[in-house]
């Protein structure tokens, strides 16, 4: 990852370093005490490449947000985000993960995650992603460090905090273009905690395709000199809105012959 320390402010340093804290001893931030430490896209985006620096650990891809019409007005944005993921948060179903001491206020959303088999190109259509790519089930844990953060975080705090990426657990994986463009975009997903539903979602809340999302991603990417490379995951937009993650047993079914995704929360 490019070295961006000489680029960034004291302030944006001073930021970057306390959610690394917040990071390492799981104890939160507050918003108000923080909140306007950045107030543009380049700021956030220097934060949070700093703030994977002092993670020091292997990037293993990114996960896109504000991926609906609805998540984007309750943060108040016009286009998606992204946060870096470091390798060993991209975990495969089932996993079980503690409450306790590997999160902190966590949600529970269902995505498509897709792994790139060779670098991917801004210049690559819908269907040479597919032909680039493979792609699984998800859900994707989004937790912040900061303290009752949803929804009222600001989007630059969001940024700034790798977009409150968790973890990313995902399912079996196919070649994506055993899927046709079409099948990608009726996705169907049905969310439950201990046997009882919670909700219930479909793929085209993702930019109508989360191809698209996947496509944003890879340019947003090249306009900051940055690629996705071989063998890095996307976890490209929810296909709903997402509840907070409780104790107990969670799984998702998936339709299209996408495999159930599962995780115990302890």
């Amino acid at each position: 990852m490019t070295n961006t320390t000489l680029e960034l402010t004291a302030t944006e340093e001073r930021l970057a370093n306390a959610l690394f804290e917040a990071y390492k001893t799981k104890k939160p931030l507050k918003m108000d005490e923080w909140e306007d430490m950045v107030s543009d896209e380049e700021a956030s985006y220097r934060v949070q490449r700093r703030l994977m620096e002092l993670k020091d650990e292997d990037l293993g891809g990114y996960k896109v947000s504000l991926t609906s019409k609805q998540t984007q007005d309750m943060f108040d944005s016009n286009e998606p985000l992204y946060g870096a993921q470091v390798k060993s948060h991209f975990v495969q179903s089932p996993v079980s993960l503690s409450l306790n001491s590997e999160l902190m206020d966590p949600l529970a959303e269902v995505e498509l995650v897709f792994k790139a088999k060779e670098p991917l190109l801004p210049t690559d259509s819908l269907e040479d992603l597919a032909n680039k790519t493979t792609v699984s089930s998800g859900v994707e844990v989004p937790d912040s460090r900061f303290s009752d953060w949803f929804p009222s975080l600001s989007k630059y705090m969001v940024m700034s905090d790798a977009a409150v990426g968790g973890y990313v657990v995902y399912g079996e994986e196919f070649d994506t273009n055993s899927f046709s463009l079409e099948n990608l975009e009726n996705v169907t997903t049905t969310l439950t905690h201990d046997g009882k539903e919670v909700a219930t979602g479909t793929s085209s809340e993702v930019l109508s395709n989360p191809l698209n999302a996947l496509q944003w991603l890879v340019k947003k990417l090249d306009e900051q000199d940055l690629r996705l490379e071989a063998g890095q995951r996307v976890s490209s937009g929810t296909f709903l809105l997402p509840p907070h993650l409780t104790k107990g047993k969670w799984r998702a079914t998936f339709n299209q012959g996408f495999s159930d995704v599962n995780l115990d929360v302890k």
